[in-house]
């Protein structure tokens, strides 16, 4: 995929992403807002094998986020199993020296837009840590609905978090 998002673009990832994506990811800003399994100092390695890793997937599901120049972040949806199947969780994350421009927001719709097209998804959804305002306001602004609150769910930095509930149903795919 390559899809134009404001000033910046939605691609596949390539190797040579490898140290935009280790010097941008390697901020404990970053890694406080998602899962462990982002590693935290993000190193050169994780980069190459995180783009090995997401680039052998195939229909893609993980992408990168773009300035002209270098890659600025990721946005990816896990497709469910067995009766999730139709179901997929979206995940995404930018570099510091671009937050608040509306750049996610514009991302999370265009993967929405890909998941249910592209992907024959039905629902999307998102858990943001309850203490992320800025990530539930992407949601909101890209149209999800808070679902609910997922009480003392995670264990992240030494303290038990909330989490809460977002998704965003395709109308059109009931009629499937």
């Amino acid at each position: 995929m390559r899809r134009q998002i404001g000033d910046c673009w939605l691609r596949d990832w390539r190797q040579e992403d490898a140290p935009a994506l280790a010097r941008h990811a390697d901020n404990r800003k970053i890694w406080s807002s998602l899962r462990d399994a982002f590693p935290h100092p993000y190193r050169p390695e994780h980069a190459g094998e995180f783009i090995r890793r997401v680039s052998a997937v195939s229909p893609r599901t993980v992408f990168a986020i773009a300035t002209e120049s270098e890659a600025i972040g990721s946005i990816g949806l896990m497709p469910g199993q067995d009766v999730h199947r139709y179901t997929a969780e979206l995940g995404y994350w930018l570099a510091e020296p671009y937050w608040s421009r509306g750049i996610v927001t514009a991302a999370v719709r265009a993967m929405v837009e890909y998941g249910f097209q592209e992907l024959g998804l039905h629902r999307i959804y998102a858990e943001p840590y309850a203490g992320n305002a800025a990530s539930a306001r992407v949601l909101e602004k890209a149209g999800f609905n808070l679902e609910g609150r997922l009480r003392a769910s995670v264990f992240k930095d030494g303290k038990i978090l909330d989490q809460l509930l977002y998704a965003i149903v395709d109308a059109g795919s009931a009629a499937r």
